[in-house]
């Protein structure tokens, strides 16, 4: 498999979480009370597999063997990509920052874990649009089939240091209980 395929791959669950955030996000806007658990789950889905290891992959070894063959990280689709990651991060920080206040409910958490996690989900959902139609394909034509083993590779090795063995199906496992409780 093409290391961009994978990445792919990994697009689908990440665009399934962040059904179940908006999910979340409706509810709470509805006057339900914040499901802090699934909340958890979902926030420690976005740090650990989302940008630890998905991000990691690209920013650690998938973007450099692109900037080796010539393609540029500073004004070109790289560094957008880039930071777009950063934006995200800020995001994601600002929701984990409202949790102490969402249980119970203040006013003040409410609106800032809405609003964070508003702009992260139409964030991501454009940043993978991206990815999986321009910087992919990019990918796919510029690395040569050995420089593609070799970032495969690395992601192997990525992911054992970044989450751990038997991790990734945990959180694929937590994917679809929270998909089939929020009805996405």
């Amino acid at each position: 498999m093409k290391p961009t395929a994978e990445l792919m791959a990994e697009h689908d669950g990440i665009l399934l979480m962040l059904k179940v955030l908006a999910a979340i996000k409706r509810g709470m806007e509805a006057g339900e009370a914040a499901p802090m658990d699934h909340i958890r789950q979902v926030l420690e889905f976005l740090q650990v597999f989302v940008d630890a290891c998905h991000h990691g992959k690209e920013e650690e070894a998938l973007f450099p063997a692109m900037e080796k063959e010539g393609i540029r990280r500073e004004g070109g689709p790289i560094g957008v990509i880039l930071g777009e990651h950063e934006a995200g991060r800020g995001f994601v920080k600002k929701m984990v920052e409202s949790l102490s206040g969402l249980e119970p409910a203040k006013d003040e958490a409410k609106t800032t874990f809405s609003v964070s996690a508003e702009s992260y989900i139409g964030l991501l959902r454009q940043h993978i649009d991206k990815e999986n139609n321009v910087l992919f394909p990019m990918a796919d034509r510029f690395l040569s089939t050995e420089v593609q083993k070799r970032v495969s590779s690395d992601f192997e090795r990525i992911e054992r240091e970044k989450i751990g063995e038997g991790r990734h199906e945990a959180f694929h496992k937590m994917m679809d209980q929270l998909a089939e409780a929020y009805s996405v």
